[in-house]
This record gives C-alpha cells, sequence and structure tokens, in this order.
C-alpha cells in the first residue's frame, strides 16, 4: 500500500488517513490550551482491512508533523502514539510528565466526544 493521504479535520477533532476506496483509519485528538499548547492524541483506530498496512503509523508521524509546523508539542494519550513515540524518538520529542497530566485531566473533564 502506497502512503495514505492524511487530512486533519480540527473542527472534528480528526486526523483522517484515506486510501484508494475511502476512510482507512484516524486519530481522534484535541488541542490542550494550557498549561502549553498541545496537540493530544486520544485514540487510533484503523479499519479492519487496513491493519498491518502503516495506516497507524502514517497518521501518528503525521500528528508529530502538525505540531512541528505549528510550534507546539503532542502529548499523546493513545497508547498506539505512546508506543509509536517511544519507537521514534527522532521524530517524537519526549513530553513534560506535567502536560501529560494536564491532558488528562483536561480529558476527564471533556469526555464528550472521546
Amino acid at each position: 500500500m502506497s502512503d495514505p493521504e492524511i487530512r486533519d479535520d480540527r473542527a472534528a477533532g480528526r486526523l483522517e488517513a484515506f486510501a484508494g476506496d475511502g476512510l482507512a483509519g484516524h486519530i481522534q485528538y484535541f488541542v490542550l490550551e494550557a498549561p502549553r499548547r498541545a496537540l493530544v492524541p486520544v485514540h487510533t483506530i484503523v479499519e479492519p482491512a487496513h491493519e498491518g498496512k502503516g495506516v497507524a503509523g502514517s497518521l501518528a508521524r503525521q500528528s508529530y508533523g502538525i505540531a512541528a509546523r505549528e510550534g507546539i508539542v503532542v502529548a499523546p494519550l493513545c497508547p498506539y502514539v505512546v508506543k509509536w513515540a517511544e519507537r521514534h524518538p527522532d521524530e517524537a520529542p519526549a513530553v513534560d510528565p506535567e502536560l501529560l497530566r494536564a491532558a488528562k485531566d483536561w480529558l476527564i473533564a471533556h469526555p464528550e466526544g472521546f
């Protein structure tokens, strides 16, 4: 499979991967504003027909790319993105534990949509 086309639907909080036959997967996220602005991936979902084809990795990589272009960090809560970041420290800088706590607290206070 060639790399999927990645689209950022900021209004919906979804980073979506499209393959030839439609939606291949997505990352659900939110943007934390305080104590520091951060992109926070919460869930990564890959459609069954696209599992094992690198869709989740492409989405994770793109989330870090978007954050870098915006001058913000990624504070991953999604277990997949956490593992991806551990395997790609050159592309996924470590995040301050205080920022992760703030992201978790925000998610607990705003569970709708996740």
